[in-house]
């Protein structure tokens, strides 16, 4: 079975062509640009992952249409082509931010499907959009084909109402529907499930999945079912990140409207594009950057990493609390996959929860592999997490 991958941005577009029960990737790349000239980036891949070909090709996109049909024409292509027809491409899953409260998992694309990823745009005024715009795109390009929304908050929605109400009169949420959602969903439950497989299958364990990047996210999970995340009704919420500011208290906001005359809307332009690690380093909102610049002796640098490091551990003691104990913490993502000395500097100070690293096992990188010690009370593990092969599964479960 083959399923093409979408996740549209509002001027992007990746995709992936793979194999949902072998996580085959025949072929992925970016559309990028979309609405200003356009340029694809297109590359296969081998059964062992690595690029055999790659083409770089400048072509009109004034809206995801054309980008749709770019993808769909190189993967025909003669020379950098994966399939004969686009009949051997099975479906399409399609990463979508924000499904609301409506929906609970991943679903077949319909009229209702549409119209639910419409009314949740106020919720996700920058993502929901460019998806919808790729939905209708391969609607056009591949009629009759069937497609399935794989939603960033579905599997928050099994949260305690004690976890995801906030504590603002009621006619806000009743009204707006105003609550925290979560999102980073589909890698949480990747990781999530992966590690319970990993345990030998016990449902009953207690697990903080720690997905740390760019944009990053807490989610504390028991049975496989999410208790408790991090981010709230939008992503700029929790621990801060590269270019997010994290929780603040919303007197900030009030406070820096008033003195400097911007509109809230500005205000939160900053708090999501220009604060976070560039803001405190002054430097980068790249982790790599960072560590650069406290090898060459940078206080602010130094302390960027620090506060992300505190601000994380902060979150691990609390889910540990929520949870009743803790029986895994899981790293995932750019950060959490790759960067040893921040996982280290996050455990130190968790001895009381019974955690204890293995060095050598923490130097690791992008690996699937148990880096606490055999006498750790919690088991520490980096997962490195795949989106595109939960979506893909996912579209493949509906479809057939």
């Amino acid at each position: 079975m083959k399923i093409l991958v979408i996740n549209a941005g509002s001027s992007s577009l990746k995709y992936q062509l793979m194999d949902p029960d072998t996580g085959r990737v025949y072929a992925k790349g970016l559309c990028e640009r979309i609405g200003i000239d356009g340029r694809l980036t297109h590359k296969v891949v081998d059964e062992a992952g690595e690029t055999t070909l790659k083409e770089t090709r400048d072509i009109p996109m004034p809206t995801h249409s054309e980008a749709i049909e770019s993808v769909l024409s190189i993967l025909v292509d003669e020379k950098f082509g994966v399939v004969k027809s686009l009949d051997e491409v099975d479906a399409v899953g399609h990463r979508v931010l924000h499904g609301g409260d409506k929906f609970v998992a991943s679903c077949i694309i319909d009229d209702a499907c549409k119209k639910a990823i419409e009314d949740c745009i106020p919720l996700g005024p920058l993502h929901n959009p460019a998806n919808l715009k790729g939905i209708l795109a391969c609607e056009k390009a591949m009629p009759g084909k069937k497609q399935v929304a794989v939603f960033d908050t579905a599997f928050h929605m099994t949260m305690p109402p004690k976890a995801y109400r906030y504590a603002i009169p009621t006619e806000y949420y009743e009204n707006d529907h105003i609550r925290r959602y979560g999102f980073h969903g589909t890698s949480h439950r990747f990781v999530s499930k992966r590690t319970i497989e990993l345990m030998g299958g016990n449902k009953d364990l207690r697990i903080i999945v720690a997905h740390l990047g760019n944009g990053s996210s807490l989610s504390a999970v028991v049975g496989g079912e999410c208790q408790d995340t991090s981010m709230g009704l939008s992503p700029l919420a929790g621990v801060p990140m590269g270019t997010r500011s994290g929780d603040v208290d919303p007197c900030v906001v009030e406070f820096i409207c008033n003195k400097y005359g911007m509109t809230v809307s500005e205000c939160l332009t900053m708090l999501n594009k220009k604060s976070g690690m560039l803001a405190i380093s002054g430097k980068s909102s790249d982790f790599r950057d960072l560590e650069d610049g406290v090898k060459a002796g940078d206080e602010n640098c130094a302390l960027a990493r620090e506060k992300f490091a505190y601000e994380v551990r902060k979150y691990v003691g609390a889910y540990a609390a929520a949870l009743g104990g803790l029986d895994c913490l899981v790293f995932t993502a750019g950060v959490g996959e790759n960067d040893g000395k921040m996982r280290a500097s996050i455990c130190e100070g968790l001895e009381f929860l019974g955690i204890k690293l293995d060095p050598e096992a923490n130097s690791k990188r992008g690996e699937e592999i148990i880096i606490s010690t055999p006498d750790s009370k919690v088991t520490v593990w980096v997962v490195p997490t795949n989106e595109e092969l939960m979506i893909a599964q996912d579209t493949a479960e509906l479809c057939k």
